[in-house]
């Protein structure tokens, strides 16, 4: 385990009324980087085109002050996890670099990939009995933590986190140590933690701070061999502006529940009753349903048995980008059909991150009077995805042109959601 200190202090401002500018983020982040040492190595690690965020903002704003400082070097490192890799117009729009717009001492932009054991380093192993304490049970095997050769021992003196904190279905909440597990992990624990997210249940992770992958990725993340500081912003998006209702900064564990604390508030929303159908309009910010799933387990909760779910995206244009094959291959289905599938095939059991999203997509099961588990409510998808393309992955097809969301405004059984897979929908508040 790493010899080096994680920084027990925290500081930052949140509050679900607040709208925080750049000099208030300023304030923040030169407390928080104000320990960092002249001649000093910086590796910031940043969000990929998937996660709508303030990093934009963030970036040139840490980058100053750490020129002030006299840094020797600062990098940035992509936490894409499985995600395809960002052009380079991409990476700079991410982290503020457009235009005419400077960022002091900028040094290499670098894409993480997963897959590719040359570049991958390992810092440590979190051994069976452990896994087995953290899980619960629910695991047993030792995990070897792969990660990007970026976070070897004695590249970096500092690593910065730049990320949002949102519900999310396999941390419970994101932020953090989940930037580093799967951000910028190899396969082992990618896979591990999604699976283990899976096993424990959705409903019993997404929208709780302690969860059994949260203490997983946060166990992981005391090998890194750096002095980790974690930049934990709440945000929103309201008609285009996106607005940040907390940044809280220091140590990886503290600060993403200082941000959790209030994205619960601005996060999740309650309906206070179950609707027989729901219209989710996806977010435009999704571009395949890898990511674009959260429709339907972020209003899952709120759906009835029986019921449905219309996801209407017309900018889809693909299952996965990275995993569609297998997607296709095996199709979406219960947590009970997906144990099935994975006992029964090899290329599921080496490929557990995808036999998670197919659960986490299909998101809970029914039992019928014969026993048979079907899904809890049928899944349709209105965009540019096929027809053929849906019934190998086990959903309803819709033209997308001939969807019209008045055809369901006004039906009281029916919710209509706008920006849809952005906030959690439940019923009441989670009794922790």
């Amino acid at each position: 385990m790493s010899i080096v200190s994680a920084p027990s202090f925290i500081t930052g401002r949140g509050h679900p009324d607040f709208d925080l500018r750049p000099a208030d983020l300023r304030e923040i982040l030169s407390e928080a980087l104000s320990t960092i040492s002249p001649g000093s190595s910086v590796l910031a690690i940043v969000a990929d085109r998937t996660r709508d965020d303030n990093t934009d903002t963030l970036f040139p704003l840490a980058a100053e002050i750490l020129a002030d400082h006299r840094i020797a070097q600062f990098d940035a490192l992509i936490a894409q996890g499985t995600h395809a890799p960002m052009s380079y117009q991409e990476k700079r729009t991410k982290i503020g670099a457009t235009g005419t717009a400077h960022v002091p001492g900028l040094g290499h932009i670098f894409d993480h990939d997963w897959a590719d054991a040359e570049k991958l380093v390992t810092i440590g192993v979190l051994d069976a009995a452990r896994v087995k304490e953290i899980t619960g049970g629910l695991v047993d095997k030792s995990i070897e933590l792969k990660v990007n050769q970026l976070l070897a021992p004695g590249v970096y003196d500092t690593v910065l986190i730049f990320g949002t904190t949102a519900p999310h279905e396999v941390a419970g909440f994101s932020g953090g140590a989940k930037y580093f597990f799967p951000g910028v992990a190899g396969p082992e624990l990618t896979h591990a933690t999604h699976w283990l997210g899976a096993l424990a249940t959705i409903e019993k992770v997404i929208g709780r701070v302690e969860t059994p992958t949260r203490h997983m990725f946060e166990a992981a993340a005391d090998f890194v061999p750096s002095r980790v500081i974690s930049l934990s912003s709440v945000v929103t998006r309201d008609s285009g502006r996106l607005r940040t209702h907390a940044l809280f900064c220091g140590d990886f564990r503290q600060a993403v529940r200082k941000a959790a604390e209030v994205s619960r508030h601005v996060h999740i929303k309650y309906t206070g009753r179950k609707y027989r159908r729901v219209v989710a309009l996806l977010d435009s910010h999704y571009e395949d349903l890898w990511v674009g799933g959260k429709a339907s387990y972020r209003l899952g909760p709120v759906i009835e048995e029986g019921g449905a779910l219309i996801i209407f995206a017309p900018r889809l244009t693909a299952i996965s980008e990275t995993h569609g094959a297998l997607i296709k291959r095996y199709g979406y289905a219960p947590l009970e059909r997906i144990r099935e599938l994975v006992s029964e095939s090899q290329e599921l059991q080496q490929n557990l991150c995808v036999a998670a999203h197919l659960a986490h997509v299909s998101f809970a099961g029914r039992r019928l009077a014969n026993g048979t588990v079907v899904p809890r409510y049928s899944i349709t998808l209105a965009s540019a995805v096929d027809a053929d393309t849906c019934r190998q992955v086990n959903l309803r097809y819709m033209n997308p042109h001939t969807f019209d969301r008045k055809d369901y405004e006004g039906d009281a059984d029916t919710l209509v959601v706008e920006q849809a897979g952005r906030d959690l929908y439940l019923i009441e508040p989670l009794s922790d």
